[in-house]
């Protein structure tokens, strides 16, 4: 990657300029391998059809025999990098709106995950290291089944003072604003999400969290809450919202009150109220803003053209960044990701279509 500052390109749409590098994410990358594999490859690794498990030690020869014995299909995956990746898609032109960092491994995996985020037209720039290898996941697909390992391995090691405090790097967070952290990032690197935290909190620029997964709000809990005074837009989905209402304190289950608490709890940042928003798979998505509670209803979709709904999530937050970052409103960005994800839920994996087809 060319180190320094990348000219900026600016593209018209609809009165509105949107830059490259104007959309940061930072995450756990990871390298998706998709291959359709027979129940004898499950067994050896102990794997039920539905399996989302992390890689254990009897795992580890798994992603190296899966490519040899399989026709595999390779992705740039992870929560943050996905949804980044979705957000490019829907932006399309310019290329490079979207920057993520994360941790790599100095290996093959490294290489093909380089190559996939450049075909994705993210701006990746990979902290990469040769203690561990690079993260992978991978999809054991046998019919109708999905079995996901994995094995966040180099993704665990990034590090600020190597990457991220790096003046051509720190260069990249200063131009976007707009940001998008996944709650997993929490358990790798905290100081390196309060930096950028408090940078979009100081510039009145948009900082966005996930609570991405039920163990985030159990344990790490502190973690959560030392960075929640700078989130602006929070995400989450039922079960996510659910375990952070127990964790809290917040004695409901009901997902519109939780959203208000959730709204309501201290924030740096005074020019922007907190907005928080939950999806609720095929129930309708609700978002908070101003104490006001409105519900939004997802794009109908019959049981039979859905392929995989893992992506759902990641693809929701992307089709909603993609038009926050062009200062859309509200309601667009939640139809934008809506969209994304009715996508997104049709095809194996976080893949999609060359071109969208969204209005």
């Amino acid at each position: 990657m060319a180190s320094g500052e990348p000219k900026s390109k600016k593209i018209k749409l609809e009165e509105k300029t949107i830059s490259e590098n104007a959309l940061f994410g930072m995450g756990n990358p990871l390298l998706d391998m998709c291959a359709v594999v027979d129940k004898d490859f499950l067994d050896k690794y102990g794997l039920k059809p539905n399996d989302q498990i992390l890689a254990e030690e009897k795992h580890k020869e798994m992603f190296e025999e899966i490519r040899k014995k399989f026709n595999v299909e390779y992705h740039a995956g992870g929560a943050t990098q996905n949804s980044v990746k979705i957000a490019q898609w829907m932006i399309q032109e310019p290329h490079k709106v979207a920057t993520f960092f994360g941790c790599i491994g100095e290996d093959e995996f490294g290489q093909i995950l380089k190559q996939k985020a450049e075909e994705c037209h993210v701006d990746a720039h990979y902290y990469e290291q040769s203690e561990e290898p690079t993260g992978t996941c991978a999809a054991c697909i046998t019919g109708d089944n999905r079995s996901l390992v994995a094995n966040l391995a180099a993704a665990n090691c990034y590090k600020k003072e190597k990457h991220l405090d790096l003046e051509e790097n720190w260069k990249l967070v200063e131009k976007a604003k707009v940001y998008y952290i996944a709650g997993f990032f929490l358990t790798v690197s905290l100081e390196s999400i309060l930096k950028v935290a408090k940078h979009a909190s100081e510039n009145n620029k948009i900082f966005c969290m996930n609570l991405s997964a039920p163990f985030i709000s159990e344990f790490f809990k502190d973690s959560l809450m030392k960075v929640m005074p700078y989130v602006d837009i929070l995400f989450g989905n039922e079960a996510e919202a659910a375990t952070f209402s127990r964790e809290q304190g917040f004695e409901t289950e009901n997902i519109e009150e939780i959203a208000k608490k959730a709204q309501s709890l201290p924030k740096e940042n005074k020019k922007r109220k907190r907005i928080v928003v939950f999806t609720q798979g095929k129930e309708g998505t609700v978002m908070v803003k101003d104490e006001k509670v409105e519900t939004f209803p997802v794009i109908e979709i019959d049981q039979k053209d859905i392929v995989d709904t893992n992506g759902a999530g990641d693809a929701f937050v992307g089709g909603f960044l993609s038009e926050l970052v062009q200062d859309k409103s509200l309601e667009q960005c939640i139809r934008a990701g809506h969209y994304a994800a009715n996508v997104i839920i049709r095809h194996s994996g976080c893949t999609f279509p060359e071109k969208p087809d969204f209005h």
